[in-house]
């Protein structure tokens, strides 16, 4: 049984790691398929999100993000955790920032995933892909008339089959590459251009996520 989700706590994430000046998530775990919230209806259910606590720290903001529609819900909170009413069927990421008592930020989590889980699902979709390279605006140098495109990619099932690359210097991009098995490929572009593209998961069952239009320029 998963866990790390529901009032109980508890989970893969409890004995987190100490590192220097990064504030230590523990439930939901990463990327985890997410079955312990309280139901409140078919639609939604409240979700125990937890971390551990930073010394010095005040206050703490926690951000969760729906991967769906990119909605942000954010709260602040005195406490360790806080409980937050969540859409079901849906893929969130989570971090917090903690603050002192002069509102100074102290450190930062990293970006974690979850899937809160809904009735009559039985394979998820998988995360949108996290674009890794180029970034949002970077410059990237030509070399040999090609780019070389990195991403990452998560999913709950373990079945991603393949990505769609989609790309062009006009919105929306268009596809240019099916079936890539790699999270990384080298692509033909033209220096001294503004370039659009994302990437499109695919999984076993023909679920799939987009991550998002990201834009790059090239010298």
């Amino acid at each position: 049984m998963l866990t790390g989700c529901g009032k109980s706590g508890g989970g893969k994430g409890d004995t987190p790691v100490p590192q220097p000046g990064k504030l230590a998530l523990l439930a939901p775990a990463q990327n985890e398929l997410c079955t312990q919230g309280s139901v409140i209806s078919t639609t939604q259910s409240t979700v125990t999100l937890k971390w551990a606590a930073f010394n010095g720290a005040s206050t703490y903001e926690l951000a969760i993000k729906n991967l769906e529609d990119g909605t942000v819900k954010s709260q602040t909170t005195s406490s360790t955790q806080a409980d937050a009413t969540l859409d079901r069927n849906q893929p969130y990421s989570w971090s917090v920032i903690s603050r002192s008592a002069s509102n100074a930020v102290l450190a930062k989590s990293d970006t974690w995933k979850f899937y809160n889980a809904g009735p009559s699902i039985v394979d998820y979709a998988p995360f949108p892909a996290e674009i890794i390279s180029p970034s949002i605006n970077q410059v990237i140098t030509v070399n040999n008339g090609k780019v070389n495109l990195k991403w990452n990619a998560t999913d709950v099932d373990n079945d991603i089959l393949n990505y769609v690359i989609y790309l062009g210097e006009s919105q929306p991009p268009a596809l240019v590459q099916t079936g890539i098995t790699t999270t990384t490929v080298d692509i033909n572009v033209v220096a001294g251009k503004t370039y659009y593209w994302k990437i499109v998961t695919r999984d076993a069952k023909g679920n799939t996520s987009d991550s998002g239009v990201y834009q790059f320029m090239t010298e």
